[in-house]
């Protein structure tokens, strides 16, 4: 049964159409991985979805409830974009603890799921600092870490690792994608990185012109040569043979 259900979603800004027709279904607890260049419409599904943008047709659904209508702050879905954008007055631990305050939550459940997280984002030893005497990566964990604890019924990330060198990325490549294991988190990954794409997505979806197409398995994607992979894999097999000679 499908979790985020969107149905012919449509966007144009004057006379230029951004997003065609869209159709997502995602079962819960699964990440569709969004492949496609810049301009291409990313970025406005995304807002769509968040509640940034109004859509000028078509339906979204999370959890069996319509969200065309619903503010973006009452719709339990949280954007990560690019940049951490942590609140540089507040530590490693209270920008963690943000959401569960907002809440209202008990201060003894705060503080139990705070450190919790903590150790799952490897962060021991750093939650009094302030986001200025961290590393970039770190921040993303800290990022990373605010969004889960609130439990999101959907997670929207943006070029999430974008910034981040080759090494970092990769690192946060293998935590989120143990966090969404372990926090059964349902989520749309945006990004312009073909080998980022197929490793984050249960699902990969290709955007072209405002055109999103589904594929519901990393084979199917492989195996369609309008994808491109082909001829990637073709590139880098030929200059790994050229070096070698």
């Amino acid at each position: 049964m499908s979790f985020l259900e969107i149905k012919k979603v449509g966007k144009s800004f004057g006379n230029q159409e951004i997003v065609k027709q869209l159709d997502i279904d995602l079962e819960a607890g699964k990440t569709l991985s969004i492949l496609g260049k810049s301009g291409c419409g990313k970025t406005t599904m995304l807002k769509m979805i968040a509640g940034l943008e109004s859509p000028d047709e078509g339906s979204i659904k999370v959890g069996g409830t319509m969200m065309n209508s619903v503010p973006p702050a009452k719709r339990g879905i949280v954007y990560l974009y690019q940049e951490d954008l942590l609140f540089p007055h507040l530590s490693v631990y209270e920008n963690i603890a943000f959401g569960l305050r907002i809440k209202r939550m008990d201060k003894s459940f705060i503080d139990k799921e705070v450190r919790r997280m903590i150790a799952e984002l490897q962060l021991e030893g750093h939650a009094d600092k302030m986001p200025e005497a961290i590393s970039g990566g770190q921040r993303q964990r800290v990022s990373f870490g605010r969004a889960i604890i609130t439990n999101p019924l959907l997670l929207l990330l943006d070029e999430p690792f974008g910034s981040l060198d080759a090494g970092t990325r990769k690192d946060m490549q293998l935590l989120f994608t143990d966090l969404s294991a372990t926090y059964k988190i349902t989520s749309l990954f945006v990004t312009h990185d073909m080998k980022e794409a197929i490793l984050m997505g249960d699902e990969i979806g290709l955007m072209r012109e405002g055109r999103l197409k589904i594929y519901k398995s990393q084979q199917a994607f492989l195996a369609d040569p309008d994808t491109g992979v082909a001829n990637e894999i073709d590139f880098w097999g030929g200059l790994t043979s050229n070096k070698s000679d």
